[in-house]
């Protein structure tokens, strides 16, 4: 690992202070995946900007159909959040399922959000729920955050803040996970929401979309065998030796039907 300049900032104007000092500055929140990579030489930052001493970011407030979730909020506190259970059952539960304990008491939602892997969880989530994501610059929505592999709509610099999440009025999150890392083969989140059915996928391509042709189905009507049927083409997705694009494509509406089957329950 090279050697680099370590940075603890206390508010969110001290941290885009010292990134845009930073020749090659980057941002840490859980170091789950950043910091991997340092050890395996892959990444080599000038700058460390360590954002876990900014309160600010973290935290789960109530207000009313929203609830909005600091970036810097560990994984396994939304797991464990009687708000989060009150309010969004389906995004506590996908926060449970992510990786393993170690994992989800170091991972934050803005981390992987900004990371952007294609098998994550809460990109799913994200653009199942219809959120916003807040920065310190402007409020992004979640069909314009998510653009390719590894990449999203933030700018240099540019630091999540918060996730507003609107209440659905059903949702449910199902994957079929890789049991070595328990990242996502395939993920389908579906929720019924006021703008109408949503239906997420994550894991089986470039980065999360959504399934036009099951939303379409379940807005005429929410019930499982309406994800029978349907056909996902399979251009595109990924492919690797846990699974062909073609067994991606096939696991898509199998997944959302069990995931309006959980909805439903």
């Amino acid at each position: 690992m090279e050697t680099f300049a370590y940075h603890r900032p206390a508010s969110v104007t001290d941290a885009v202070r010292a990134f845009a000092a930073g020749s090659d500055a980057k941002l840490l929140a859980g170091g789950q995946t950043l910091l991997a990579s340092m050890k395996l030489g892959f990444a080599a930052p000038s700058d460390l900007v360590d954002l876990g001493g900014i309160k600010e970011l973290s935290g789960i407030r109530d207000e009313g159909d929203t609830l909005v979730i600091g970036a810097m909020t560990r994984h396994a506190e939304v797991a464990s959040s009687a708000e989060v259970h009150g309010k969004i059952p389906a995004l506590a539960a996908l926060a449970d399922g992510i990786g393993d304990r170690q994992v989800r008491n170091a991972g934050t939602l803005g981390g992987s959000l900004a990371n952007a892997d294609p098998a994550a969880d809460y990109p799913a989530a994200i653009l199942g729920l219809n959120a916003e994501i807040r920065t310190d610059r402007r409020t992004l929505a979640a069909d314009d955050f998510f653009t390719g592999l590894y990449e999203t709509a933030l700018t240099p610099g540019e630091l999540i803040v918060a996730v507003a999440f609107p209440k659905a009025q059903r949702a449910a999150y199902i994957k079929l996970l890789q049991p070595a890392s328990r990242f996502a083969l395939v993920g389908v989140f579906v929720a019924q929401t006021a703008g109408g059915t949503r239906v997420a996928v994550t894991g089986a391509g470039p980065c999360v979309f959504r399934a036009h042709a099951l939303e379409a189905a379940l807005n005429a009507r929410f019930a499982a065998d309406s994800c029978n049927g349907a056909v996902i083409a399979s251009d595109g997705l990924n492919a690797d030796l846990h699974g062909s694009a073609e067994y991606r494509a096939h696991l898509i509406p199998v997944l959302a039907r069990r995931a309006v089957i959980a909805a439903l329950a």
